[in-house]
């Protein structure tokens, strides 16, 4: 062979050779990268390409598949979306899908490994592939309670099964419908523009996701940790709480919210009832920011989770001075929550102290029906002793009789309740809280948390927890009790 004859077979072996290893490279190391691309114009066709799986709540299913345009065949479709939008998430051919749509896509669209069997399954007998099913812990009754309870305010609601954790209600208002972008037409589009241009904010999740000041009911967390760390032993004795009292280093006065409330050395089952803050204010302060931090992180404080869903983080500042510490004490200052963790703490106090993490999947199962995951309960921590939260469970049941938290009664029922009213700033209505539980012979079968956000049509002094959150936290509770 001849030297450029040569030349010309080395160039031309060497051109193959980079072409093999390319082609190898593309399609083994970058397969799955390529595959999952949000270009690749295959993966949309292959994912609307069948029906999917469904989410489930109280036994029926509250999605659904129609006919899509195009080479999309199919497009995903909502039982009042609006009212489980908070839980299901959308599910869009253009934008993609969120909370529990998104979560378990794989397995929705029929993609997920653990259906490999049933994907060759149904190679073989030519069935088209089929997606599996997520089963909810909602209540439905209790979830369009909290979504009706709450109407056309901005606010957010949620229930827990105290004993095990399992979430019966996650509404938030203003919401959305997921069906009216599902698809890929300009209709879509359109629909998805107005709702990110809506001043409401119908999109975000507040029962899940935002933060705010919990206002009242970190009273009883506060309470929790006096009791813990001996600041205090006896829930009826006097505090040494004067009124007025002045925050350490300031010359500013704590101010109760009623002026003419019993608050002066209250003991703190009183000032739970008639809220307060000079008595928990100074509790706090007297306790220190390192105590009651401690016990905020066991009710859940500053800490990321999954319901599966990635739940916001709540947070106890950590460098405050302790005037700060009061009003952390008080649920205000920098001390935030979403609703979910107010719904935690009360929770919390209803199990006797254990707190149980949130979920909000029951089970996982194949289009056979057949169960790929089952939830186990699972404890988050020991917020407080079975003795500390029977005291606090007496001060809550004492200010749904007593005080502030009348909202909450059901007639034969053993009801406990604080109410709570958040400060957010010049310019900002204040926001009304309610939390509250109910008592069974097996324990307290549900815990709720209310946050309404009122706007300018409402007076402030028509802005308080027992008015505006308590009757919406009754309705659920009767909703979960069967009343």
């Amino acid at each position: 062979m001849n030297k450029p004859v040569r030349h010309i077979a080395i160039l031309t072996g060497a051109l193959v050779l980079s072409l093999l290893v390319r082609a190898t490279w593309v399609q083994f190391v970058r397969a799955d990268e390529l595959s999952h691309h949000e270009k690749n114009r295959r993966v949309a066709i292959a994912s609307f390409s069948q029906p999917r799986g469904d989410i489930i709540v109280g036994g029926k299913p509250v999605t659904g598949s129609a006919a899509g345009d195009g080479d999309l065949k199919y497009r995903r479709t909502f039982t009042d979306g609006a009212m489980y939008a908070p839980v299901t998430g959308y599910s869009s051919q253009s934008y993609g899908s969120s909370y529990l749509e998104g979560v378990n896509n794989k397995l929705l669209s029929g993609t997920d490994d653990r259906l490999f069997l049933q994907r060759t399954a149904d190679i073989i007998t030519g069935k088209p592939r089929r997606g599996g099913d997520v089963v909810t812990t909602i209540d439905p009754k209790a979830q369009k309670a909290a979504y009706e309870g709450l109407g056309d305010r901005k606010g957010a609601a949620v229930a827990l099964d105290p004993r095990t954790g399992r979430i019966l209600a996650l509404a938030s208002t203003p919401s959305y419908d997921p069906s009216v972008f599902s698809g890929s037409g300009k209709k879509d589009q359109t629909a998805w523009d107005a709702l990110q241009k809506d001043k409401g904010k119908p999109m975000n999740n507040r029962a899940l996701r935002e933060t705010y000041p919990p206002g009242s009911t970190f009273k009883i967390v506060t309470a929790a940790s006096a009791l813990e760390n001996g600041l205090a032993t006896d829930i009826d004795a006097a505090t040494d709480s004067p009124d007025p009292w002045v925050m350490p280093g300031t010359v500013t006065r704590l101010p109760n919210q009623n002026p003419t409330a019993p608050c002066k050395n209250a003991s703190l089952n009183v000032a739970m009832q008639n809220s307060c803050n000079t008595v928990y204010g100074k509790a706090a302060s007297d306790l220190g920011k390192d105590k009651l931090r401690a016990t905020a992180e066991r009710f859940g404080f500053n800490q990321e989770y999954f319901v599966p869903v990635r739940a916001g983080e709540s947070t106890f500042p950590k460098d405050i001075n302790r005037s700060q510490t009061a009003m952390a004490g008080i649920g205000q200052g920098s001390l935030t929550a979403t609703p979910l963790q107010v719904a935690m703490m009360t929770a919390a106090i209803a199990n006797d102290g254990k707190l149980m993490k949130p979920y909000l999947v029951e089970e996982l199962r194949g289009p056979d029906l057949s169960t790929i995951e089952k939830h186990k309960p699972e404890q988050m921590s020991q917020a407080v002793s079975p003795e500390i939260a029977k005291k606090i469970q007496r001060m809550m049941e004492d200010t749904a009789t007593k005080g502030t938290g009348k909202a909450a009664l059901i007639d034969g029922v053993t009801v406990g309740g604080k109410t709570g009213t958040a400060e957010r700033g010049k310019g900002q209505k204040n926001l009304a809280w309610f939390i509250s539980y109910a008592k069974a012979s097996d324990g307290s079968p549900v815990a709720v948390a209310v946050m309404v956000e009122p706007d300018d049509s409402v007076p402030d002094t028509e802005i308080s927890g027992g008015k505006l959150a308590g009757p919406i936290a009754q309705k659920v509770m009767r909703a979960v009790l069967g009343r």
